[in-house]
Formats: structure tokens, sequence, C-alpha cells
């Protein structure tokens, strides 16, 4: 007569853990959908705060006897989306990942209607950088936070970095055909993202990232597991900003050739802005679940130490995983 509350406790969910397969491209992009949903920007302060008792009353085994599964999903997904995942405070609500869309669309759009004097190019590049150092910042490590001074200088160099570029670039595209100048944008964010994220994870960098084995024994800390995690979010972030920023630009250098565009000026950047938010809905979570979050690096890969401590195992581990970050 005990099987059944064996059963039963079996079948408590995990809030630990996605509510998705994360080991399948579906079952990421699932999951980001979720976590990037921008409706969740709307909910008030009484609706996050019953979401975060519902879920530390179902971690301890006192929510309400008549709630529901998906009541316990919606409001994990709910606090996820508001509260910091280490310190469990509320997060400011342009950092967070739900913010994501709607204020990439804004700034992106801009970026793509003004751009063509110096002036505009270095506004709109500094807002763009501007804002990653707040998400960063927002999102920042609870046990090991970056100091202020390293988000600093990210933000210094990656501002310098992209404005450079764009203005480097407007120089030498006069003499190509106009639709290029429009690509001059995407190429500067995603020589920011190339020298921000780096310089964000230097420590990562010098020191390494720590990995585990399938049961989740430390082996140690990798530099090299913390390159390949570091060039896989470079490539979901620059990935994430290509539909938008070059999809668009194609698709406004027809339509401001239309005597509509002409006659009313003032559908121009509203025109941008609205195609740029159509593919960041769908590239945000896409692109962010390109790589698993739990990614993995063969052992004979790793550096000579640490397969050294691998072979000790009991069970020497030919793979092993490390958290890759966003």
């Amino acid at each position: 007569m005990e099987l059944p509350d064996a059963d039963s406790s079996q079948q408590r969910i995990n809030l630990d853990e996605p509510r998705y397969d994360q080991g399948t491209f579906t079952g990421r992009a699932k999951h980001f959908l979720i976590t990037t949903n921008p409706l969740n920007l709307f909910a008030s302060s009484q609706q996050l705060d019953e979401a975060k008792q519902l879920v530390h009353a179902y971690r301890k085994g006192q929510e309400p006897p008549d709630v529901t599964d998906d009541e316990i999903w919606r409001a994990k997904h709910l606090y996820d989306s508001a509260f910091h995942p280490d310190t469990g405070e509320k997060m400011m609500l342009i950092g967070r990942m739900s913010a994501q869309v709607p204020m990439n669309m804004s700034i992106t759009g801009c970026m793509l209607t003004f751009y063509k004097t110096s002036g505009q190019t270095i506004f709109w590049q500094w807002i763009n950088q501007t804002f990653n150092a707040v998400v960063n910042y927002t999102n920042r490590s609870g046990d090991h936070p970056i100091p202020v001074s390293q988000l600093g200088l990210s933000y210094v160099l990656a501002t310098g970095g992209a404005v450079g570029t764009a203005l480097g670039i407007n120089k030498l595209v006069h003499r190509f055909p106009p639709i290029v100048a429009r690509f001059v944008p995407f190429v500067a964010v995603a020589a920011a993202n190339c020298i921000n994220i780096p310089c964000m994870r230097s420590r990562e960098l010098s020191v390494g990232i720590p990995v585990f084995d399938e049961y989740g024994k430390r082996i140690g800390e990798s530099v090299t597991a913390a390159r390949k995690a570091i060039s896989q979010v470079v490539v979901s972030r620059v990935s994430m900003a290509a539909p938008g920023m070059l999809l668009t630009a194609v698709i406004m250098d027809r339509l401001e050739k239309r005597s509509f565009i002409r006659k009313y000026p003032i559908m121009n950047p509203i025109c941008q802005v609205g195609l740029v938010g159509i593919f960041l809905v769908f590239a945000t979570p896409l692109c962010c679940a390109l790589f698993p979050q739990k990614s993995s690096i063969s052992v004979p890969k790793l550096e000579p130490e640490l397969q050294e401590i691998a072979q000790k195992f009991r069970h020497p581990p030919t793979t092993v995983y490390f958290n890759k970050g966003l």
C-alpha cells in the first residue's frame, strides 16, 4: 500500500531543471520561448510575489493541496523571469530576459534608421552597449559576481569597438551600392559582441570553468572548455542579431523606394522597429537554443592534467560537461 506514495513522490516536479528536454533543439527552443516571453513584463508586483511564494512553498512540500502541475510551472516561469537565480532579488525591469525583445527591437530599429551621420552612429551604438551593460550587470553571478571594474572595462571596450567599427566601415562603403551601408550597424554589433563577451568572461579564459562527469562529479577547471563555451555564446549572440538587422535592411531598402514611405517619413522608423521585433521574437529563443546550456567536450581535448585526473576515476569518462552561460 506504500507504492502509490512512493510513485507520487517520484512524480514531483524538479524545479531545478527546465520543463522541456534540453538535449534536443526543440526542447531548448520551447524553454527559451517561455523565458524570453515579453508578456511577463506586464506581471504586477503582487503576481510576481505570489509566484515566488508558490515556488518556495512547493520546494518545501507545503504547496496548496489542489494546485496543479501547470500552475506550478506557470509560477516557476514567472518567478524565473523576474528574480535573480542566485540572490533571489527582483531584477531591474529592462535587465530581465523578458525585456530582450522589446528593448532590442527599439534600439536595433533606431540603429538601422539613424546610421547615415557620425553623430547618429555614435549615439545609437552607445545606447546599445549601455543596454548590454545593464543586462550584464542585472544577470551577473551571485556566487562569483563580476567586479564593477570589469563591467566598466567591458563596456568601454565594447562601445569603442562598435563605434570604431561603424565609423571606419562607413568611410569605406560610399563607393558601394547604398544597401551595403545598411549592413554597417550589424557589423558593428557583431564586432562589439566579439569584444564584450570574452572581456566579461576573461577570468574564465585565464583559470577555466568547472567541468563534470555525467554523474556530476567535478574533475577540475578547464580553459579549453571556457573557450568553447564563450565561442558558442558569441555565435548565438551574433546569430540572434543577424535576421533582424540584415533582413530588415534588405526589406527597408525596397520599401523606401515606394511612394508611401516617401510621403510619410514617420513610417520609416515604425516599420524598422516593427520588422526587427517580428524577427527577434523568433530569433532570440531559437538562437539561444543553438547550443545546449549543459554543453560537452571529449576528454582527449582537455588539458593533459585534467585527462590524468579523469583517468583515475573508477569509471573514466570519455566526455565531460560544463555550463556554457548565456
